[in-house]
């Protein structure tokens, strides 16, 4: 299983000026490990502090000690804007990733759509997502999207429509169960997608109703897998019948799971997860 950055980062939260996480990175690996994960990801404002701390061979050394197998880099800000302060901090948080990416090799860099769901233009961002996957291709990884309800990129079909505009073999999604329910995505349809466009997969669970907004509700609402009312075992069997054979990350953001100690927070995310995958 693949514990996402935002599990195993404490008191931190997407909706947060300041979206570093308190934990130093040994103590969030060292309990992803004793939780069962062999999976992790790292989110792009944790990575300076990180690489002062341990450096990059430090890093790679604390992944293979505690038998980390995959790694996800996440995210990339803004990395449709041509240009502007947002495109200048855009590019030195795209550099070093890619830098970071080359070391260490993670399975893939995962980035975001425009959460303020702006106009936009379809094939200046095929344009700019397909550049982007070729330079994740130079350094030996590939580019996930994943889409959000609330953003530009809404549905799962709109996250495919992206990757097969841009045309480039590095391209591919990464699928949310949370996006893919609160949008009113078929389970069924994910049956259909071609397994080598699916990087990564993320389990959670949900209320049956909204509260706030769905950005709110994503970020102070989720539920531990199996807690909520999502038919993750019908997701789980759609995907596996796509080829699907994992990694299973676990994406849990919520205000009762930040104030866990991250021991008890990853092995309450790994236990209910590990249950409906054997039931899925």
């Amino acid at each position: 299983m693949f514990a996402t950055c935002w599990t195993s980062a404490g008191d931190a939260a997407p909706d947060r000026r300041d979206l570093r996480s308190p934990l130093p990175l040994r103590d969030r690996v060292e309990a992803a490990a004793a939780a069962g994960f062999t999976g992790f990801g790292i989110l792009s404002d944790d990575l300076p502090a990180a690489i002062d701390k341990y450096g990059l061979p430090g890093i790679r050394a604390l992944l293979d000690d505690n038998g980390i197998t995959d790694l996800e880099l996440e995210s990339i800000p803004d990395w449709w804007v041509p240009d502007g302060p947002r495109a200048e901090t855009s590019l030195r948080v795209r550099e070093l990733m890619l830098y970071i990416a080359e070391v260490l090799q993670p399975r893939h860099l995962k980035i975001t759509p425009d959460g303020q769901d702006r106009p936009w233009d379809a094939g200046r961002w095929a344009e700019r997502f397909a550049g982007l996957a070729a330079q994740a291709e130079s350094v030996g990884t590939r580019l996930g999207i994943e889409f959000f309800p609330w953003s530009n990129i809404k549905t799962l079909h709109d996250g495919l429509r992206l990757v097969a505009d841009a045309g480039h073999p590095a391209g591919g999604i990464i699928v949310d169960a949370w996006h893919i329910f609160r949008a009113g995505t078929p389970v069924e349809d994910l049956a259909t997608v071609p397994v080598e466009l699916i990087l990564g997969v993320e389990l959670d669970d949900a209320d049956p109703t909204v509260v706030g907004t769905m950005f709110e509700d994503t970020v102070h609402r989720r539920r531990y897998c199996g807690e909520g009312t999502f038919d993750l075992a019908g997701m789980i069997d759609a995907l596996r019948r796509a080829g699907w054979a994992g990694p299973w990350g676990v994406e849990i953001l919520s205000d009762d799971h930040i104030r866990l100690p991250v021991g008890e927070a990853m092995r309450r995310a790994g236990h209910t997860a590990r249950a409906v995958l054997g039931a899925g």
